[in-house]
């Protein structure tokens, strides 16, 4: 049987990592045409509540998995107000 704690360590990581190639391309390209910013502001506010669960559980796992895909989603919400006007 899998840990439960290994479990859920690998589930937040990969969902954490997720969105970071498309953070990557944002930041080569310097394109946003694609992103919609009220998804990603959906996103960030779904993973705050994820984390404030972790704490009120007690669960560094999903604490620290939902708090790095914050700093991936805001980085990539910065992106999309730095690049934004940049196909005009």
């Amino acid at each position: 049987m899998i840990d439960e704690n290994i479990l859920g360590i690998a589930a937040g990581t990969l969902t954490s990592v997720s969105m970071l190639p498309q953070l990557i391309k944002v930041i080569r390209e310097k394109n946003v045409d694609d992103l919609s910013w009220v998804m990603i502001l959906v996103l960030i506010l779904g993973l705050s509540l994820w984390v404030w669960y972790g704490f009120r559980k007690d669960e560094l796992p999903i604490i620290l998995s939902n708090a790095f895909a914050i700093l991936v989603n805001g980085t990539l919400f910065i992106c999309y107000l730095l690049y934004k006007n940049n196909a005009d």
